[in-house]
């Protein structure tokens, strides 16, 4: 087992899937953050792919979350003593917490509880689909610090603040039905059900055109915080500040649209 990948990853057409495996309840670590982020590095940067899935193996957990023997060994203290600059590495917690370039859209498929960093690690997807027995909890406030490497940050934006703040408060978990009735996933499935539904959902986002899914990401994430006023400014051709928008609208593919939908023919994109 010492010789497996922490992470693997697959492609299925314009979609990457990436398995987090690092048994036995797939504590996050700084090398497990590294090979998160190298697969995501590969989503953003090869040109044919899409969309990404993110999930764990089995049924049992999605991510118990910040590896806490590493912590209580001093290893983390030491190494950020030795060079502040070494933390979880480029993207930030899990590879994606702060991984603020990722233009192409994330579902995850969480297969089991995602505690603390491992519900931080479904935060910073995009589109969450949730097995029925999984749970979601911030046990953080009970163990000595907080829940910063995402949950503070991405939390009170997707719920309401004053149940962020419970949860972060007390640790208490949030079943499924919960995280369905507050927005926070977009559908709740049994277990055996859940790849294929990830899947599917992965699969179509994948048909979207390769230029526009990165202009999406891109103006949600700058116009999140914005007065309205200000957000409707921020897509005005030749003057948003958003490269991959501004990309979008000189393509082919912006032409290729319109006249595929005239045509009556599915649109051939090729991202330009």
């Amino acid at each position: 087992m010492a010789d497996q990948p922490i992470v693997r990853t697959s492609r299925k057409g314009p979609v990457l899937e990436i398995t987090f495996d690092r048994p036995p309840v797939q504590a996050i670590n700084r090398p497990a953050s590294r090979a998160l982020y190298t697969a995501l590095r590969e989503l953003q940067d090869e040109p044919t792919l899409r969309c990404g899935l993110l999930t764990a193996p089995g049924d049992r957990v999605f991510s118990a979350g910040w590896d806490l023997k590493e912590v209580a060994s001093g290893n983390y203290q030491r190494h950020l003593e030795e060079d502040p600059q070494l933390g979880s590495g480029p993207g930030g917690f899990a590879g994606i917490t702060s991984f603020f370039d990722l233009d192409k859209p994330v579902v995850a498929a969480v297969n089991g509880p995602a505690i603390g960093g491992g519900f931080e690690l479904a935060l910073g997807c995009d589109v969450l689909i949730m097995a029925e027995h999984a749970y979601f909890a911030l046990p953080e406030m009970q163990r000595g610090f907080l829940a910063d490497a995402g949950a503070v940050q991405r939390l009170p934006r997707r719920i309401p603040y004053n149940v962020a703040m419970e949860m972060l408060l007390t640790g208490r978990r949030m079943d499924s039905a919960e995280a369905k009735h507050w927005g926070l996933v977009h559908k709740v499935v049994p277990k055996e059900k859940l790849m294929d539904e990830a899947r599917a959902m992965a699969q179509e986002i994948g048909k979207g055109a390769p230029l526009a899914l990165q202009a999406l990401k891109a103006v949600m994430r700058k116009i999140e915080v914005m007065p309205l006023a200000e957000a409707m400014k921020a897509t005005k051709a030749g003057k948003s500040g958003i490269p991959v928008y501004e990309r979008m609208m000189a393509s082919e593919d912006f032409m290729e649209g319109p006249r595929a939908y005239v045509e009556k023919r599915e649109p051939v994109w090729k991202g330009r």
